[in-house]
């Protein structure tokens, strides 16, 4: 729905399609699971831990109107920014260190492009939860779980919950938990759970990072991987 660094919109397509009716993202973030293909019908229930990013969730779920998205104002090359909608449209994870933005080329395309998708499809999450907390608060129910964690180590810093804040065992032990059916992602320092590669990810200077999934379910068979190259 909204630029973050680390979201899975460009690679929700490899995951596995969700089996239940209700979806719960214990890390949030910009939910790009749950928006992806008709995923958005389910019950999907989210679960955020840093306040900013769950206020954002909260005004687009219970208060935004399409009328008052058409209205946000424009950014300008060269203006400042306080807002954190618009600083994390800077999609580097330093941006949830800063306290003001200068805005780039960069910066006022992707807003342009948010406020475009935010009219479009508001009405997809009109019918969601957002939650305020810690991903032990969510719900024990049985549900597609998608768990997305910082990234064990480098890969999970800056966030202003880092990767330097969990207890992957503790996480781990959590997640197997879980009832029905659990996609959990990860990079390559990921070795809490028998996690096996999903796909090979090239970005900015032919620079390839490994994303990894551990998937378990108790009604749908073994999912057969392969290891993509995007």
């Amino acid at each position: 729905m909204f630029y973050y660094y680390g979201r899975k919109k460009q690679i929700a397509k490899y995951y596995p399609t969700p089996n239940c009716d209700t979806i719960v993202e214990p890390f949030a973030g910009a939910a790009a699971y749950s928006l992806y293909g008709d995923n958005w019908k389910k019950n999907v229930i989210l679960i955020e831990k840093d306040i900013k990013v769950f206020q954002i969730w909260d005004w687009l779920i219970n208060c935004a109107t399409v009328e008052e998205i058409k209205k946000l104002p424009d950014l300008k090359v060269g203006e400042k920014s306080s807002e954190f909608l618009h600083i994390i449209h800077a999609a580097t994870k330093m941006a949830f260190r800063f306290k003001t933005i200068k805005v780039t080329s960069v910066l006022e395309r992707n807003w342009e492009i948010s406020r475009r998708v935010f009219a479009e499809d508001l009405y997809k999450v009109k019918h969601w939860t957002i939650i305020n907390g810690d991903y032990s608060d969510a719900p024990d129910i049985e549900a597609t779980w998608f768990i997305d964690p910082p990234y064990k180590g480098d890969a999970g810093m800056g966030y202003r919950y880092s990767s330097k804040m969990l207890d992957y065992e503790k996480l781990s032990k959590w997640a197997l938990n879980r009832k029905n059916e659990v996609i959990f992602c990860e990079g390559c320092n990921g070795d809490y759970l028998p996690f096996e590669p999903l796909l090979n990810l090239r970005g900015v200077a032919g620079k390839v990072s490994k994303e990894m999934i551990y998937y378990k379910s108790e009604v749908a068979p073994p999912i057969q991987l392969n290891l993509f190259d995007v």
